[in-house]
């Protein structure tokens, strides 16, 4: 009698960034035949030149930024002259020994995810891959023995699209990495820029500018809109701006850089109102455009969107049914803890396992400036606007016994319920490690929970999440 075996389902995925990981993985994980095409590196630019190493170079930032405000908690720094005398010594930042290790640990990082795919049993090709229909991809693997280019065929049941995204160039201030930078050109410095000026204020704007406030370069933040991070909650914006001014930024709001030109010494932007503006470097963040163009994603029967974003539903699938996108590339939320959700809930719904479809208002963010904000569900926009019905309130974290021992002015917890019923529907936390303080209220808004259940839980005293509870607390819902 002859048995005729079930054969692996076989999972091609392109782009080897967080969703594109987290898909092989868990493909691997279930059973599937994995194969994973990435042409830099596994992790993708996530891990080599954007969120490791930015979030390192930060890191940095905060440790020179706790040095500056020690002296508020009583603690000096002095050495001993020549005379026994003590002198206060300069606080400085080895540049090229910052972009190094940075670096190195995005590299670090990236061959740690290798060797858990490898472990896995997933296939890593390296090279430029295609869609060649709904179900195959072609990899270019570079150059044959004869001169030519070599390819690798690769038949699928399922292909996952994790290409990722790239900074927007704008052709009146195109990068040359020396002067004029993107983000991911920044690693290469091995100076701290005298007077960097930023470009767009937006999440990586702001982010940067904080950084390198902190790291001793003179800031001059463009900002096209009336504050920074002109998207976010208006009361935490307003406390970064606060902060980046009185720590000697200057902020230029309601300014258009029409151009940026390099100079003999630096460089030099200029506003759309005429003004000018000269430093040592200029970052541009003015946004990203998603890497799928010339791809195959149109031909293979995948809708794009204007901005050339791969359209996807709640379980990352695209209008093919057997093509899945994750990440960047996508038309859902940009972050690099959305794009591993997705990359595993594609696999999910692909091999026909349980899932949940990915819920945007469950969605937590956060923005590493100093201090971080964090963000999860319903805004007070759309409760102002109507959207939602809900109640505000807002506690400064000036009044949390564990803040002042800190020495921490800046910040707040602000939680919104609905109305009537109690049921924590967002809040927003803005303080030192905000995107750690965030997760009891992510779980309450992802579990219902009322602002009692809230406040029943114990927080540590003292403590920031004190300031947690003490707002739910404050929300009681009378029975």
């Amino acid at each position: 009698m002859a048995y005729e075996f079930e054969r692996k389902q076989r999972i091609a995925i392109v782009g080897g960034g967080p969703g594109g990981y987290e898909a092989a993985l868990t493909g691997a994980q279930l059973g599937a035949e994995v194969t994973l095409v990435e042409r830099t590196g596994v992790g993708g630019s996530a891990v080599l030149t954007d969120v490791v190493p930015s979030k390192t170079l930060i890191a940095t930032a905060e440790a020179t930024s706790a040095i500056g405000e020690a002296t508020e908690l009583g603690v000096q720094f002095f050495t001993r002259g020549e005379n026994g005398r003590p002198v206060r010594p300069e606080v400085t930042v080895n540049f090229a020994a910052v972009n190094d290790r940075l670096l190195r640990l995005a590299r670090q990082q990236s061959e740690d995810m290798k060797s858990q795919l490898i472990k896995a049993g997933v296939r890593i090709v390296a090279g430029e891959g295609r869609l060649d229909g709904p179900q195959r991809v072609v990899v270019s693997t570079g150059k044959g023995s004869k001169g030519g280019t070599d390819f690798d065929e690769i038949d699928a049941d399922t292909i996952v699209v994790s290409v990722g995204a790239r900074p927007r160039m704008l052709k009146t201030a195109m990068p040359d990495g020396e002067r004029i930078l993107t983000w991911t050109q920044l690693y290469t410095l091995d100076q701290t820029p005298e007077h960097l000026i930023v470009v767009g204020s937006g999440v990586t704007g702001a982010e940067f500018a904080s950084a390198y406030m902190y790291l001793g370069s003179k800031v001059t933040l463009i900002s096209s809109r009336d504050q920074v991070l002109p998207n976010e909650d208006a009361d935490a914006a307003r406390v970064i701006e606060d902060v980046f001014t009185r720590n000697g930024m200057t902020v230029l709001s309601k300014s258009r850089a029409d151009s940026v030109k390099r100079t003999k010494t630096g460089v030099i932007a200029t506003l759309s109102d005429g003004r000018t503006v000269e430093g040592s470097h200029c970052l541009l963040a003015v946004g990203s455009i998603p890497n799928t163009t010339g791809i195959g994603l149109e031909e293979a029967g995948v809708q794009l969107t204007e901005s050339g974003h791969i359209r996807v539903n709640r379980v990352a699938r695209t209008s093919m049914p057997s093509i899945y996108a994750a990440g960047d590339c996508s038309d859902f939320l940009p972050l690099a803890s959305v794009a591993s959700m997705q990359g595993r809930t594609a696999v999910f719904h692909a091999m026909g396992d349980a899932v949940n479809p990915t819920e945007l208002r469950n969605i937590t963010s956060n923005i590493f400036t100093n201090p971080e904000i964090a963000t999860v569900g319903w805004s007070q926009k759309q409760i102002e606007d109507g959207v939602a019905q809900g109640e505000i309130y807002k506690l400064p974290l000036s009044s949390n016994p564990r803040a002042k021992m800190m020495g921490l002015k800046d910040g707040f917890v602000k939680l919104f319920a609905r109305t009537g019923s109690g049921t924590v529907i967002g809040g927003v936390i803005v303080a030192p490690r905000a995107s750690e303080l965030i997760l009891p209220i992510a779980l309450a808004v992802e579990h219902r929970l009322t602002v009692d259940q809230l406040a029943s839980a114990f927080s540590v005293y003292p403590s920031l999440t004190g300031s947690i509870t003490d707002a739910a607390r404050a929300m009681h819902i009378v029975n």
